[in-house]
């Protein structure tokens, strides 16, 4: 599986380098350049996942009843048929909120507000969850999973494991009158929920029925108009994915030089600087596949990101991704009957 392949890369960077055991913490002034580019994988994964169905033309994905396909899936589960019977329009509106999870939720994986990313985290859990009580998909959902821990703080995971090393930071928090950072944050979080459900309703026509009592959506946007946009956003995202990296590789270098002590001070930069190269090589090739989502936008990269990728390509270090593009089981899902018979007349 190629998002096995990368993954594994990944874990080679982000593992600790235990070259000084005797001086070895659990913390790293680079660990969050290398940690980035899990989050980019995992941003590359769904936006690219949400993309394709679209761009695919298929027919159920655009008509909103995939998830209506529960039932006849290649390996469903036991809560498969219990999710075939919901009705219709519930159905319809899975799809709406797998679309939302998977294209605009993923944006927020770079957002610089701690709780949008909190956000995006326990979305896209749920959307794998979901997938996992209905569909036996091996072990890809569980990676995605893992994949997705990428968004959380040490903050947030030590509040789960009951030893949170900032808890003074909270009762800051609810000081009264807040400061000034803290109504922007909260108004900006606010705007972007907001937004979220603008967009959601806009484009998928999201409507409430008071009759029937049900929410009846649809795809409110044209095939031509789905392309101009993703033409529109595809290299802004990976602007976006620049300045995110940038910032990354700034914060950890200055947490370099905050490091005490001369020689771990010089020691520190090293792997730094190491590390910070590997990870802008990484993600400097994986433009390459990401930018498949959108022709016109892949052949404007720089030609010298096309022949560090072609260098690459065979050791699958990055891919490019789109699951489901086109729903299978939409005529009913083929089975292999056996049956035997004594008399050739009657089989069993």
């Amino acid at each position: 599986d190629s998002l096995l392949l990368e993954a594994g890369f990944l874990a080679v960077l982000v593992a600790p380098l235990r070259l000084l055991k005797w001086r070895s913490t659990a913390w790293r002034a680079h660990d969050g350049v290398t940690f980035w580019l899990v989050r980019w994988l995992l941003f590359r994964l769904m936006f690219a996942s949400g993309v394709v169905k679209l761009t695919s033309r298929c027919p159920t994905w655009w008509g909103l009843t995939g998830e209506g396909r529960c039932g006849t899936q290649c390996i469903p589960t036991p809560g498969a048929w219990f999710a075939h019977q919901l009705p219709v329009w519930f159905q319809k509106f899975s799809v709406v909120a797998t679309y939302v999870i998977e294209i605009a939720v993923p944006l927020l994986f770079f957002a610089p507000i701690r709780r949008l990313r909190l956000f995006a985290f326990y979305s896209q859990v749920l959307l794998q969850v979901l997938i996992i009580l209905t569909g036996n998909y091996n072990f890809f959902n569980m990676l995605t999973i893992v994949l997705a821990f990428s968004l959380l703080d040490e903050e947030h995971v030590g509040r789960w494991l009951g030893r949170s090393k900032r808890r003074h930071a909270s009762s800051e928090s609810l000081a009264w009158p807040p400061s000034l950072r803290a109504v922007l944050s909260t108004l900006l979080e606010l705007s972007t929920y907001g937004f979220l459900l603008y967009w959601s309703v806009q484009c998928f026509g999201l409507e409430i029925d008071w009759e029937k009592r049900l929410l009846d959506s649809k795809v409110a946007f044209t095939y031509h108009e789905f392309t101009t946009w993703l033409r529109a956003v595809t290299l802004p995202l990976v602007g976006l994915g620049f300045l995110s990296l940038s910032w990354e590789i700034l914060s950890a270098m200055y947490r370099c030089a905050c490091v005490r002590g001369c020689f771990w001070k010089l020691w520190a930069t090293l792997q730094w600087a190491v590390f910070a190269t590997a990870t802008v090589g990484m993600f400097a090739i994986s433009l390459v596949p990401f930018t498949y989502i959108d022709y016109e936008s892949n052949g404007k990269l720089w030609p010298g990101i096309h022949q560090m990728f072609n260098a690459v390509e065979r050791f699958q270090v990055v891919n490019s991704y789109g699951l489901f593009r086109r729903m299978t089981g939409v005529g009913g899902r083929p089975e292999v009957v056996l049956e035997g018979s004594y008399d050739k007349q009657t089989w069993t």
